[in-house]
């Protein structure tokens, strides 16, 4: 998901894409839009718990979960119900899991893969991301935020091991109920776009999964900020998630 306080309408740039054109055109509404969103929204804290640790018994599996607000487990009160808690109560019905949490509130891809870089993470089998969210509210280019992710990807491959990655896609930001059109709907319609690139991006690698909730986002299932995810959709999200894990290493 996003940080409730991360929204920088970006500026028009020279090579004026379709998307561009959209946010120019409603460049007055959104940027006195971003700020009142930013300032009549309440702030949640990230959950309480560790976030390292081993559970179950079985067959060894090392799990890491890394990303921004989401993937820290913004809108619950305990990692027990955020993503992390949930997956490994799953996992580890079916293996020894060495589980270990590096996300922060806020981050964008490039501060979330330098402070897994800075973190040096033990090694991992499967890492599963939560990130995206905040690359757009920040107005990161799509290309760049493509080559980004793949920085991340690499790195999760190349230097903590990781056999396979989870890449959670966005979600959809058009339902949050927060936001107030027609930020809503061109915040919206950003992260559909990138959620569409990344999932063509993952589909031409072989380390890589897509994961998506077929869930819709509402008042009754997210957090009371309007941006974050509840207990209901963290479970889900874990479900999804495990279920890729266990087949893909043959857990069951």
């Amino acid at each position: 998901m996003t940080d409730a306080n991360n929204f920088d309408i970006p500026a028009a740039r020279p090579a004026l894409s379709a998307a561009a054109l959209h946010r120019l055109a409603f460049y007055p509404v959104l940027v006195t839009q971003g700020p009142w969103v930013k300032w009549n929204t309440v702030r949640l804290q990230e959950p309480k718990g560790v976030r390292d640790g081993v559970a179950g018994s079985g067959p060894d599996l090392r799990v890491l979960v890394a990303g921004d607000s989401s993937a820290a487990g913004v809108g619950v009160a305990t990692q027990h119900e955020a993503l992390t808690g949930q997956l490994i109560q799953r996992l580890s019905r079916h293996a020894r899991t060495d589980w270990q949490l590096v996300a922060r509130c806020g981050d964008t891809t490039p501060k979330a893969l330098a402070r897994l870089r800075a973190a040096q993470p033990r090694r991992a089998d499967v890492a599963v991301i939560g990130l995206g969210v905040n690359d757009i509210t920040s107005g990161t280019p799509l290309k760049l935020w493509l080559r980004q992710t793949r920085d991340m990807m690499n790195h999760l491959r190349n230097h903590v091991g990781v056999e396979r990655i989870y890449y959670s896609g966005l979600p959809p930001v058009s339902q949050f109920p927060r936001l107030p059109n027609p930020l809503r709907w061109t915040l919206g319609t950003q992260a559909e776009r990138f959620d569409l690139a990344l999932r063509d991006m993952i589909a031409a690698r072989s380390d890589a999964t897509w994961i998506t909730l077929d869930l819709p986002l509402g008042a009754d299932n997210m957090a009371e900020d309007g941006y974050h995810p509840g207990p209901v959709v963290y479970a889900a999200w874990a479900e999804e998630v495990a279920k890729h894990i266990i087949r893909d290493r043959a857990l069951a």
